[in-house]
C-alpha cells in the first residue's frame, strides 16, 4: 500500500545567490560543466510562486502559473551529486522528478536535504539502500506526497519506483518502471502488472496530472536508433508498447512526441561501444500530461549537455515549460548531436545482445 507524508508547515524560503555560489562554481568545475547566467529571475517564493514575500507556505493547488518540469533519471543520486546541483543552479527548475536515486529515505535526506532546501525545494522521496528510487523536489508547492502505487505488484516485495505529489496545481507522479530484463522472463510479467496498476491509478487521477520518468519502454521504431538492433530485447515489445498506449488511453499526452512529431529525440545512451557519442539512443523517458497541462506546454525538450562531460548518468533530463518558455521554443535536443547521420539498418548490434 502507498504511504502518505505529511507537508512541512515553514516560513517560505527565498532561493537567492549566496553562499551557494562558491559551491556550484566548485562541483561545476570538478564536472567539466559551464554555468551561463540562468535565463529568468530565480528569486520566487516556494509555494506561492510570489517572488521574495517571506509570507507562510500555503496551498498552490489552485495555482496556474508558469512552470518549469523536468525528469531525470540520474542513475544513483550519490554519484550524481557533482552534476546535479549546478545542473539545478543552471536550467533553474521548479519540479523536478527523479529516479534511480539508489538511496534510502534517510540517506537522501542526509546527502541532500540541506542543500535542496538552501535552493528553495521542498523534498519527496521514496527510496532503498541499492536499488530503484524516486523523488520529487519542488518548489511551487509539494502536496498529498503518496509513496508507492496502490495496487501494484511486487518483485516479490513492493519496489520503490512510484512517488506522487502535487505541486503547483498539478498531480505529479515520478515513476521508474521496471525493466523487465528479459522476454517473456518474470520480471517482464511484473513489468506488465506494476504497468496495468500504473494505468488504474491515472484513471482515478486528477485532470491536471502528469507522470514521467523512465518508462523503459520506447513508444514506437521511431524512438530507437535502429528497430532491428533491439529485435529480441526488451523495451520495444507489442505487449509493453501495448501497455503504454493503454496508460495514454487515460488522457496523456506524450508532449516531447507530440511537438516534435519528426525528430531524432533519444533521452537514454548506453556507457558501452560509444554509443552517446554516435547517438545511438533510445528515447523512454517521457512526460505524459493530461490535456488541461499539455494545452499549456510552450517548450519541450531532452537536455542533452547533461549527459556530456564527466561521470553522466546514461540517460538526460527532459524539460518542459508551461505557460512560457524562459529559453524560447528550442529543441528537441540541446545541444543536437554532431553526429546526425543514422547508422544503415542492421549494421550495429547492441553490446547486451547475445553473440
Amino acid at each position: 500500500m502507498p504511504r502518505r507524508h505529511g507537508v512541512w508547515d515553514r516560513p517560505c524560503r527565498n532561493y537567492h545567490h549566496g553562499s551557494d555560489v562558491t559551491e556550484v562554481q566548485s562541483l561545476a568545475v570538478s564536472s567539466g560543466l559551464v554555468i551561463p547566467q540562468p535565463s529568468r529571475a530565480i528569486v520566487r517564493c516556494v509555494r506561492t510562486g510570489i517572488p521574495g514575500d517571506g509570507s507562510p507556505c500555503r496551498s498552490v493547488s489552485a495555482t496556474l502559473c508558469p512552470v518549469r518540469i523536468a525528469t531525470w533519471n540520474v542513475n544513483s543520486v550519490k554519484q550524481r551529486v557533482p552534476r546535479l546541483l549546478p545542473w539545478l543552479e543552471q536550467r533553474q527548475p521548479d519540479v523536478v522528478c527523479l529516479q534511480e536515486t539508489k538511496l534510502s529515505d534517510e540517506a537522501f535526506e542526509d546527502l541532500l536535504g540541506t542543500a535542496l532546501r538552501a535552493r528553495g525545494y521542498d523534498i519527496a522521496v521514496h527510496g532503498e539502500a541499492r536499488w530503484n528510487g524516486v523523488a520529487i523536489l519542488s518548489r511551487v508547492g509539494l502536496e498529498d506526497v503518496v509513496a508507492g502505487l496502490d495496487g501494484a505488484p511486487g518483485f516479490p516485495e513492493p519496489e520503490a519506483r512510484a512517488v506522487s505529489a502535487t505541486c503547483g496545481g498539478i498531480r505529479m507522479t515520478s515513476v521508474y518502471v521496471p525493466n523487465g530484463r528479459a522476454p517473456d522472463s518474470e520480471h517482464y510479467h511484473y513489468k506488465l502488472a506494476w504497468l496495468a496498476a500504473l494505468r488504474e491509478a491515472v484513471a482515478s487521477g486528477p485532470d491536471a496530472a502528469i507522470v514521467c520518468g523512465d518508462m523503459n519502454i520506447a513508444p514506437t521504431d521511431a524512438d530507437v536508433f535502429d528497430p532491428e538492433a533491439y529485435i529480441g530485447q526488451t523495451h520495444v515489445t507489442p505487449p509493453e508498447r501495448e501497455a503504454l498506449t493503454q496508460l495514454q488511453a487515460q488522457g496523456l499526452h506524450d508532449v516531447v512526441r507530440e511537438r516534435w512529431p519528426d525528430k531524432r529525440v533519444f533521452t537514454y545512451w548506453d556507457y558501452r561501444a560509444g554509443m552517446f557519442h554516435q547517438d545511438l539512443g533510445m528515447r523512454i523517458d517521457l512526460v505524459l500530461a493530461t490535456e488541461p497541462v499539455a494545452k499549456r506546454v510552450r517548450a519541450a525538450w531532452v537536455d542533452r549537455h547533461a549527459r556530456k562531460g564527466t561521470a553522466p548518468s546514461d540517460h538526460a533530463p527532459v524539460i518542459v515549460d508551461l505557460d512560457e518558455a524562459p529559453d524560447g521554443d528550442i529543441g528537441p535536443v540541446v545541444p543536437p548531436p554532431s553526429s546526425a547521420r543514422p547508422p544503415r539498418r542492421g549494421s550495429f548490434k547492441l553490446p547486451q545482445a547475445p553473440d
